[in-house]
């Protein structure tokens, strides 16, 4: 499992996790695309809003490898604003390649990008 050097390993001042410290023995979590609801909490919004601008400036529009990327943080974009970057595309590997979908994640979240 790749290990994303300098990636916030959480949102600053919580415990909401971006990164996770080694792999589950259990079997990798697949990534799933979970759905955002209007009336999500506040604070789930700025959590989504810090991780993407992290994923922006530590990838920027390249590919990048989910390595050690929390999956539960990684699927509420999944699939929208962070999207598979090969085919076929295996939701249960570290090895996994995925890409931001710049234009969906200007749409989302257009303070990330300021």
């Amino acid at each position: 499992m790749l290990k994303h050097r300098g990636f916030p390993g959480r949102m600053p001042g919580t415990d909401f996790q971006f990164t996770i410290r080694r792999p589950n023995p259990k079997g990798v979590t697949p990534l799933i695309r979970r759905e955002r609801f209007r009336d999500r909490k506040n604070v789930d919004k700025r959590v989504d809003l810090t991780f993407m601008q992290a994923l922006w400036e530590h990838f920027g529009d390249q590919p990048f490898e989910r390595g050690n990327l929390d999956a539960g943080r990684l699927s509420w974009l999944f699939g929208r604003e962070v999207v598979p970057a090969e085919d076929p595309f295996d939701p249960e590997s570290y090895e996994a390649l995925l890409v931001i979908d710049e234009a969906a994640a200007r749409a989302s979240f257009p303070e990330a990008f300021d």
